[in-house]
């Protein structure tokens, strides 16, 4: 009887983004994700759309990010610009030493950003660890 029931315009719209997120993933290619749109739009039932999904995961990987890879962008950009800082500096004449206010002040900054990944998983986790109440 459920396999009867009649898909919403919203049921294939969502189908069609969770298709695009596992070719996204690398689990289609161009020709099986348009194939399976097609397939996907035309859907007269849900089993339909379930059916686009058999040899696939129930759930699209996560998206991956890390906490390290920010930390190391942040410290290049901070680099970078000390450096032009720096070069401004020695192109006016050098005189009295003022990119040590910002170098320091943005340095001082940047220096949480490489607390170790242990200590800011252990925060978060406590955060939004097994104690919540939906877990219970």
């Amino acid at each position: 009887m459920a396999d009867v029931i009649r898909a919403s315009d919203a049921e294939r719209e969502k189908a069609a983004g969770r298709l695009r997120e596992h070719a996204a993933a690398g689990r289609l290619n161009i020709e099986e994700l348009s194939t399976r749109l097609e397939t996907a739009f035309a859907a007269r039932t849900r089993r339909e759309l379930d059916e686009l999904f058999a040899d696939l995961p129930t759930e699209p990987d996560p998206p991956r990010t890390s906490h390290r890879t920010g930390a190391w962008t942040h410290t290049r950009i901070y680099v970078l610009v000390c450096l032009g800082m720096i070069t401004i500096w020695a192109a006016t004449g050098i005189g009295y030493f003022w990119p040590m206010w910002p170098i320091l002040g943005w340095g001082i900054g940047i220096i949480p950003h490489h607390r170790s990944p242990a200590k800011s998983g252990r925060c978060r986790a406590s955060r939004h660890g097994p104690s919540s109440p939906s877990s219970a």
